[in-house]
């Protein structure tokens, strides 16, 4: 759903961020204009005009057209023509120029979903390219990886790192910064959305902008309507995902004896409630080893990001001790 990056600027962290959607409406020259002079990020094709990133959602509400995707299912939408074009825009937005040639970038790719045929090798080799030719070094990083990296240092970047994005929800296990298990499921935050605008009869972008607004998981709102949908296809998503962690865990063969935390994040884990409602249903499920906690990061939308740039500062912290003097990094998450 979001694009971002994340980069070291002194002892700061700077998060840049651009919504993954884009709307077509008619050209014209008073159109073009306006968009130009109100900053809207869009560009200009044949007869249409594309409006990319953040504004393409408001458009969309005012216009009554839904938004297109140049990334669905977590990766490169494959029945979207302008996917490619759309992408490398929002890309060049978010990360901009390699303060030097070969600055190195980790940028977050999920892992291959186990419930679907889909495959990512395509997504992460386009990005790659995309990056490598602005003139970065860049390097993959698995999405649950990078949830570790982000949230467990504290804990030597050991347990359980979840990320419930937009397209895929992705799961690794780690003990000290080495992947046990990680995997994918092709359902998140547009499998909420979808399944509750079907239920209810509202546009997917009228049932995102609802669930960005302030909705709750509190189990308190009305049946039948948007909130009340949300609520439903968000506790269902939960039991799936944790079925198909204890599944996993036991294919993998994962030593019974292990104590780890569980942290969730993602911008689907944003609304209030998501972190007692997870933990409540993880209790129920029966994980052949032991969870010592169940904790929210704290911003779950730059976790992702965030993790990048821990894995970034590793890498060059390698390359300073190999007496290579590159002073920044920068991180992408997807």
């Amino acid at each position: 759903m979001n694009i971002l990056s994340a980069q070291q600027d002194g002892n700061d962290t700077v998060f840049v961020q651009q919504r993954n959607s884009f709307v077509e409406i008619e050209y014209s020259d008073m159109a073009e204009q306006m968009l130009s002079r109100s900053e809207v990020l869009h560009i200009r094709k044949d007869d249409k005009v594309y409006v990319v990133g953040d504004d393409a959602l408001n458009f969309a509400n005012i216009f009554n057209k839904e938004t297109r995707r140049p990334m669905k299912h977590g990766i490169l939408s494959n029945d979207e023509k302008s996917a490619i074009p759309m992408m490398k825009l929002i890309i060049e937005q978010v990360v901009g120029e390699p303060a030097y040639p070969d600055e190195k970038l980790y940028f977050s790719s999920p892992a291959d979903p186990i419930d679907s045929d889909l495959s990512t090798l395509y997504h992460q080799k386009t990005i790659e390219s995309f990056l490598d030719d602005m003139g970065y070094d860049s390097e993959p990083i698995n999405e649950g990886m990078s949830v570790i990296y982000s949230e467990l240092a504290d804990n030597n970047f050991t347990g359980l790192g979840i990320s419930f994005g937009a397209g895929m929800t992705n799961v690794c296990l780690a003990y000290y910064a080495v992947p046990v298990m990680k995997f994918s499921v092709a359902r998140g935050g547009d499998w909420v959305d979808e399944q509750a605008a079907r239920a209810t009869g509202t546009p997917v972008d009228k049932v995102t902008s609802i669930k960005e607004d302030d909705f709750e998981l509190d189990f308190t709102t009305d049946v039948g309507g948007v909130e009340g949908a949300l609520s439903i296809y968000y506790e269902n998503l939960l039991d799936y995902v944790i079925e198909n962690i204890v599944k996993e865990v036991d294919e993998e063969d994962v030593e019974e004896g292990l104590d780890v935390p569980v942290v969730v994040t993602g911008g689907t884990s944003s609304p209030s409630g998501f972190e007692a409602l997870f933990r409540d249903h993880l209790a129920d499920a029966n994980i052949p080893f032991s969870i010592s906690g169940v904790t929210h990061a704290n911003e779950p939308l730059y976790s992702v990001a965030r993790g990048g740039l821990v894995a970034a500062r590793s890498d060059e912290d390698v390359d300073h001790d190999s007496g290579t003097d590159d002073e920044e990094v920068e991180a992408e998450a997807e």
